[in-house]
């Protein structure tokens, strides 16, 4: 008999398909965990979850299912899900990482590019006719600029590199230096924006950086900075994001997530000076299609009785 396995979210084709193949599905697209679909008798049967990383698994979710055995996440960030409640009972947590850093990184590059070079804009410029009454105002280079990262994990690093391709100078901030960052380490995070002119968030998400990027942080990187976010929108604190933007204490944003995921603030959406995103860091089909392998193979290992693949730490 198929292990029974409750699914949450937006999974590949591909990735469905095998979950069906391999496990007795029990899916559902539903943000409210738990999902209001999930019947007490399903959740009586549940041995696994597999769910997005900005969905999770709640603890009233965790506590709803007498049977789970593992919680596996789609994505590298398991900020949603209470991992304290799990290991209480000695559920283990799994996550994708090693397999999405390179398509995050690409996207930080590209919206620097997007913002500095106007082409989101410019793009309207054209179509509306402004392109007949004149030139559009000039860019900003980023080839000579100093490109700041919070968090070289697999994502900040490939930002990085690719930050350094363009002729950037790169600093970076996290709780360590790393021994293998051809990069110089800034301790402050204050400093290090001071020193930006661009910078990356591409930290983990949860308590421990909320507002990582504060108001002090925003003050520093300045009237001609660049704010790039492509790791959680709790990093920023995105009120005083709005407020910097709106008088000129901050340059220019160019986001990909937001404090509240689905409704980022009104305010935000009205600047001129700000990109944004629909959180999709990682929405390539190759990408999303590595993940759900990955997420799936702990699922079959943990069921096989061999070591999971990707535990968190």
């Amino acid at each position: 008999m198929k292990p029974d396995v409750l699914s949450l979210g937006a999974f590949p084709e591909a990735t469905m398909a095998e979950l069906s193949r391999r496990f007795t599905l029990h899916h559902f697209f539903d943000f409210a965990l738990p999902p209001p679909g999930l019947t007490a008798d399903v959740a009586q049967r549940i041995r696994a979850i597999a769910t997005e990383a900005n969905r999770g698994a709640n603890r009233a979710l965790i506590e709803m299912l007498p049977k789970l055995e593992l919680i596996a996440g789609f994505g590298v960030g398991y900020d949603k899900t209470d991992v304290a409640a799990a290991r209480a009972r000695n559920i283990p947590v799994t996550n994708t990482p090693g397999v999405l850093g390179d398509e995050v990184g690409d996207l930080a590059i590209g919206l620097m590019l997007a913002s500095a070079r106007q082409i989101v804009h410019a793009d309207r410029y054209v179509r509306d006719g402004s392109w007949a009454k004149g030139p559009i105002a000039l860019g900003r280079s980023v080839g000579g600029k100093t490109l700041g990262v919070i968090g070289l994990g697999g994502i900040g690093r490939a930002a990085a590199d690719r930050g350094a391709a363009f002729k950037m100078q790169v600093l970076y901030n996290g709780p360590r230096r790393k021994a293998d960052a051809p990069y110089a380490y800034v301790a402050d995070v204050v400093e290090l924006a001071r020193r930006s002119d661009f910078l990356v968030v591409a930290c983990k998400g949860g308590p421990e950086t909320r507002h990582i990027v504060s108001a002090a942080v925003i003050e520093a990187l300045g009237p001609k900075g660049t704010l790039i976010n492509v790791a959680r929108g709790t990093c920023v604190d995105e009120r005083a994001m709005v407020a910097a933007l709106s008088d000129g204490r901050l340059g220019f944003a160019a986001l990909d997530v937001f404090e509240d995921p689905l409704r980022p603030s009104p305010e935000l959406l009205q600047l001129p000076n700000v990109i944004v995103q629909p959180h999709h860091g990682t929405a390539t089909v190759e990408t999303r299609n590595r993940i759900g392998a990955l997420m799936i193979d702990n699922l079959s290992a943990h069921f096989d009785g061999k070591p999971l693949p990707t535990p968190i730490p």
